[in-house]
């Protein structure tokens, strides 16, 4: 399989993390869901730092954000699939 540069923790997360240092924009990703060790391929549209998001789908402005099988918060900004996802397009709906 080699090694994966995402990890996604439940089949019903919009969101991944990236799991590898310097991952550049066009970086065609090797994605593994830890639930059940399955995998897909995403093609990274951002340079994306390590431990960071990135968007598994299109997500549009006001829809939930989900990671680890959790409600993180909500898209305050488009979001397409294989962009970076972090403070200036989420934010908790804490606030």
């Amino acid at each position: 399989m080699g090694v994966p540069q995402l990890l996604v923790h439940d089949p019903k997360d919009s969101v991944g993390v990236v799991v590898v240092e310097n991952l550049n924009a066009g970086t065609d990703m090797l994605c593994v869901v830890t639930h059940d060790n399955s995998d897909f391929r995403l093609t990274a549209k951002q340079e994306i730092p390590i431990g960071h998001k990135v968007a598994l789908k299109d997500i549009k402005s006001g829809d939930t954000v989900w990671k680890y099988g959790q409600d993180i918060g909500k898209a305050v900004a488009d979001i397409a699939k294989g962009e970076h996802v972090h403070t200036h397009n989420l934010k908790t709906k804490r606030w």
